[in-house]
């Protein structure tokens, strides 16, 4: 049995990007995970302890998103490496990390990376 855990579109407000300007006036953005981890023993206990909890995993990706970056890369670098790094149980994901509205000439609804490991 696979099981995973996601956050879905959570949305953010930050300070990302190559130009001056975005880093000083942030932009909106949006991310959505999910983490390949065990959940039979939670399945059967209903303890949350026996689970990766979601908030926890909310909060870690809330940390790296408050530290402007240059790269949507680098900030999709980072919250991957802090997942990996907190939670061993983990054995694969993906991320997705969107810039709403990109200051690029036309109308572009969002910039995004995604990493699968």
């Amino acid at each position: 049995m696979k099981t995973s855990i996601e956050l879905n579109r959570v949305r953010f407000y930050a300070y990302h990007g190559v130009m001056q300007q975005e880093r000083k006036v942030g932009n909106d953005y949006e991310v959505s995970l999910r983490v390949d981890v065990p959940l039979q023993a939670a399945m059967a206990s209903d303890d949350v302890a026996d689970t990766l909890n979601y908030a926890h995993l909310y909060a870690l990706v809330a940390r790296e998103m408050a530290v402007p970056s240059a790269l949507l890369e680098h900030v999709a670098g980072r919250i991957y490496k802090a997942i990996a790094e907190a939670y061993p149980a983990v054995t694969g994901g993906s991320l997705r990390v969107a810039k709403l509205s990109p200051p690029i000439v036309g109308e572009v609804g969002e910039a995004a990376v995604t990493i699968e490991w």
